[in-house]
């Protein structure tokens, strides 16, 4: 494989685990109401969102491999492990090792969630909610499409889908879907 199309490969990975990260999330916040969404039943949306989730963490792990085999990235392992450990655009590319590491932490705890329970599952869970903004400024500051007009409209409308998605998880009326059922005692 070229110099050039390792270089590709390394961009065009980054932006489409951006992409499946973006529809993770915006499915993993919707899920949590129960309810269909755009027209798939909860198990489908369930199921979409885990593809989503599969599907970044693969993209995550060809795009971190690519840029390391890379000549012109010139990424080393210390870059890959250690955030902000490295020398070139220490900070960005720190930010993205931010990013690798809470997605295995994620992983990890996802592929063992029934021998930790649902409870601390759901805490490490968390962790999804900043890893979102910290993928998306490591692909804006050290992204060399960042300045080009569809990768800006791409931005705007992944920023806008995770918008919506935490401003309908923060109404009033959203309702979250529990598996607790009730049992009569009579």
């Amino acid at each position: 494989m070229t110099d050039e199309a390792l270089w590709a490969l390394g961009r065009g990975t980054g932006i489409t685990a951006l992409l499946m990260l973006t529809v993770s999330l915006v499915l993993g916040i919707a899920g949590r109401s129960g309810r269909s969404v755009f027209g798939l039943p909860r198990f489908g949306v369930v199921a979409v969102h885990q593809f989503a989730s599969l599907s970044a963490t693969l993209l995550i792990a060809l795009h971190v491999t690519t840029l390391v085999i890379d000549p012109y990235a010139q990424l080393d392992l210390v870059d890959v492990v250690v955030p902000f450990g490295g020398g070139y655009e220490w900070f960005w590319v720190g930010l993205g090792t931010l990013t690798l590491d809470m997605t295995i932490v994620v992983v990890v705890t996802s592929l063992l969630r029934h021998r930790l329970g649902h409870r601390v599952f759901r805490a490490v869970h968390w962790i999804s909610y900043a890893m979102w903004p910290v993928a998306l400024a490591h692909g804006l500051g050290s992204g060399s499409d960042t300045g080009d007009a569809w990768m800006i409209v791409l931005v705007a409308i992944t920023v806008l889908a995770v918008l919506v998605a935490l401003a309908l998880r923060l109404r009033a009326d959203f309702t979250e879907f529990h598996r607790t059922r009730k049992v009569s005692l009579r």
